[in-house]
């Protein structure tokens, strides 16, 4: 018996020092949550697509430890698969519209939207180029100064107008003016190309003198309407 009992300890012995290597290597655990099915860009998250996980704290980054409120009701910016892990730059910054401002989302590619260099809080210019507006002459302009970038999307395929073809587009979100919010969407409706410029932090210094449209005329020739339909 007394072999038994110390038998008994040796292992209660060698099993404790063996949890503890283990804890000692994995460390704490923390709560992550993954989707738990395919889920397209924009999709609201909710106890339905999502579940919690543990997973030791050392192979979780800062970003996807988050708590159910923190995920609930929020909407993704890019498609995920099953199985990934939400983090706080996938999810869509929540509304903080001042009273006079209006959300626009435009639809950018690598080139007319800074090749990726915007980030949510930047300030852009908008610029538009009309090019086949019945009795508007071939023109770029300024369409909206110092606009504040909501969001950024993950990239999609659309339509080509003649729809014809896809093209790969990143939906950019922008708080606008009212005023502004009907300028531009017209123009992602008639502007051939729709361009973000982008701005040094800060901008507050007077632009009242700055060009805002741009046509034949800057180059020597003459600006010529388009006819009438």
């Amino acid at each position: 018996m007394v072999l038994s009992a110390l038998a008994a300890v040796l292992v209660f012995v060698g099993v404790s020092s063996y949890v503890a290597s283990v804890n000692s290597k994995v460390g704490p655990m923390v709560t992550v949550y993954q989707v738990t099915k395919d889920l397209p860009a924009f999709t609201t998250l909710s106890a339905d697509n999502t579940e919690p996980v543990q997973v030791p704290q050392r192979w979780a980054a800062d970003n996807t430890v988050l708590k159910s409120a923190d995920i609930d009701g929020r909407v993704v910016s890019t498609p995920m698969t099953s199985g990934a892990t939400i983090s706080l730059d996938v999810l869509v910054p929540p509304n903080n519209l001042s009273p006079d401002e209006r959300e626009v989302a435009v639809n950018v590619d690598a080139v007319t939207g800074l090749a990726g260099r915007i980030r949510p809080g930047d300030q852009v210019d908008v610029y538009a180029v009309f090019t086949d507006v019945p009795g508007l002459t071939k023109q770029s302009r300024i369409l909206v100064e110092n606009v504040r970038v909501v969001s950024v999307a993950g990239q999609l395929q659309v339509q080509t107008p003649d729809a014809k073809s896809l093209q790969n587009v990143i939906p950019v979100t922008l708080a606008v003016s009212p005023e502004s919010a009907l300028e531009l969407t017209y123009a992602a409706q008639m502007a051939a190309e729709v361009r973000l410029i982008g701005l040094p932090p800060g901008v507050a210094q007077d632009r009242s003198k700055e060009q805002r449209t741009f046509d034949a005329r800057q180059l020597g020739g003459k600006a010529v309407a388009e006819r009438a339909r």
